[in-house]
């Protein structure tokens, strides 16, 4: 049996130091129930309490709490909470099922999970819950408060050996008004370098998304083309960072460096190249240019940098 993590060698309670985690997209949704009379649900679904906006109030109520859970929870750290999601659906009254189920949502992009906070969530809605209808049910009952899943954090997948992914971001490629003409060039020098490829074009807005995805499958190698500029649209860097656990400035330096040579707008380039568990990720520009450049460095550099992450050996 694993140890408690919030005890320390002489049992007594401790924070756990999470300074040398990985900054992660982390998610967690927990679930309650609150069961009360039939005709207590009926008012709630009909609104016809004497306190009104009951659901308003006890989604509010919940948003709140999972804010505040390291100030109600001595151990938890604190978080920049980047959304948290409270919902509720209701038992079938012809069945006599007299319950309001409660669900809550919380994201983070950092170095622990938000388990407590979707958890603190739905408590505290509960508990709204109950307030506002403890004038005509006095006895309702809170319980079956638990984690439904979590996402994000230390779960790695096994790395597939010989397998890339390709994904470009191009919200007029992904609408099908511009050609995609970096993805084919990178899914062929990958191919003839003996990879097995997977190859999406994805809009900007859904870089995260489809990086996530795409890194779930364990591939050894992800090259992105497109989003590193500086337009309001391009997030590709941002996708990126948040799911390295080590970055290789070197890497996107010497595609920049390269990309300079010929033309001076490479300095704009926010691409990055990094680790991502056993995945090697590398940001190239959309353009074709831009890729041929960072195809040039990472002919020289692809395969020696994937046999190191995969423990084949370490060279200054």
């Amino acid at each position: 049996m694993s140890k408690l993590s919030h005890l320390d060698s002489d049992g007594r309670a401790r924070m756990v130091d999470v300074g040398d985690k990985a900054i992660t997209r982390r998610t967690a949704t927990a679930g309650a129930r609150f069961t009360s009379t039939p005709e207590v649900i009926a008012l709630v679904v009909a609104d016809d309490l004497p306190k009104a906006d009951v659901l308003a109030t006890a989604r509010l109520a919940g948003i709140g709490g999972a804010k505040r859970t390291s100030e109600l929870i001595p151990l938890c750290h604190q978080l920049a909470l980047s959304s948290v999601n409270v919902d509720f659906s209701f038992g079938n009254a012809e069945m006599g099922e007299s319950w309001i189920d409660i669900t809550a949502t919380a994201k983070t992009t950092g170095k622990t999970g938000v388990e407590m906070e979707a958890l603190t969530a739905v408590s505290i809605a509960a508990l709204t819950l109950h307030d506002m209808t403890k004038a005509v049910d006095p006895y309702s009952v809170i319980g079956e408060i638990r984690l439904l899943s979590k996402s994000g954090g230390r779960t790695r997948p096994t790395i597939v050996p010989g397998t890339a992914a390709v994904i470009v971001a191009s919200t007029g490629g992904a609408a099908g008004t511009r050609e995609d003409t970096t993805g084919p060039a990178i899914t062929a020098w990958l191919g003839e370098r003996g990879y097995s490829v997977q190859h999406s074009v994805v809009a900007d807005a859904d870089v995260a998304t489809e990086l996530d995805a795409v890194l779930a499958a364990g591939p050894a190698v992800v090259i992105t083309t497109g989003g590193t500029g500086v337009s309001p649209t391009d997030a590709t860097p941002e996708a990126t960072r948040a799911v390295l656990d080590r970055e290789l400035p070197g890497i996107a330096e010497a595609i920049r460096a390269r990309g300079l040579a010929h033309v001076p707008t490479a300095a704009l380039s926010r691409g990055l190249a990094g680790v991502s568990g056993g995945s090697v990720i590398v940001n190239l520009p959309g353009s074709t240019g831009g890729v041929r450049d960072g195809l040039a460095v990472l002919d020289e550099l692809l395969e020696h940098v994937v046999a190191q992450v995969a423990g084949g050996g370490s060279h200054d």
